[in-house]
């Protein structure tokens, strides 16, 4: 058996070098963090500066490649499922809040780089802030953006959500909300949860149904955007409004 093992306890004195190394640790990530911004860490180390606060006494870098090994990406642990994540040793109800937490913080941001801007000329931030709110979903949502007459956002709704692979969408109540706002325009958004952000044929008969009754009553779609992982389609771009 080695040193630490039950034959040959940790002696005090070897337990605190233990200790200093590892706060040591963090300190030097938290300046190399603080200098450099996220360029400046890998992907593991941006994790477990995410976990220091939620276990603030023990070396996480092994939790932290554990959960980029089990999950992906930084992006596909933050958003993985509650009960995904406690499957995970070592991940208790206050690691998984944390992440949520800085989930959260990440689409808010996102989402007031576009409130009450005009979305047609914020267009890169509009596409980000859809990314951030429904790539990483494990089921389908459906959104919409609501614009007024000078194609400012108002309002941004999550309308309904589905399975792994539909959502059920109904054109009048979408024009409901959409008159309730006094909205002049509205985009449509939806995600794919397979990554591939390919537009289904419901996806386009639904679109054609909402067109139909929002033109009804004055109001314009300008596009329907599908989201998929690190991707997106525009119908507009593809000619399909």
């Amino acid at each position: 058996m080695a040193e630490g093992d039950e034959l040959f306890p940790a002696t005090p004195e070897k337990k605190a070098r233990v200790d200093d190394h590892r706060a040591g640790h963090r300190e030097r990530l938290r300046a190399r963090f603080v200098k450099a911004g996220v360029d400046g860490v890998q992907d593991y180390e941006l994790l477990e500066l995410v976990l220091f606060r939620a276990i603030p006494r023990k070396d996480v870098k092994p939790l932290a490649k554990t959960l980029l090994d089990r999950f992906g990406s930084f992006a596909d642990v933050l958003a993985a499922p509650r009960e995904r994540l406690k499957e995970v040793s070592g991940v208790s109800d206050t690691v998984v809040t944390e992440m949520k937490v800085v989930q959260a913080a990440a689409v808010k941001f996102a989402q007031d780089n576009i409130l009450h801007r005009t979305v047609l000329s914020s267009w890169a931030d509009l596409l980000s802030y859809c990314r951030a709110a429904t790539a990483y979903e494990k089921i389908e949502q459906f959104r919409i953006l609501f614009l007024d007459n000078k194609n400012i956002l108002i309002a941004d709704e999550k309308q309904q959500t589905g399975t792994i692979n539909h959502t059920p969408v109904y054109p009048r109540e979408v024009v409901k909300r959409a008159l309730e706002l006094d909205a002049a325009s509205i985009i449509l958004v939806h995600n794919h949860p397979s990554g591939d952000p390919t537009p289904s044929r419901p996806d386009i008969d639904m679109t054609n149904r909402i067109v139909e009754a929002a033109g009804a009553v004055g109001i314009k779609v300008h596009d329907h955007l599908v989201i998929g992982r690190g991707q997106h389609v525009s119908f507009k771009g593809l000619g399909l409004l």
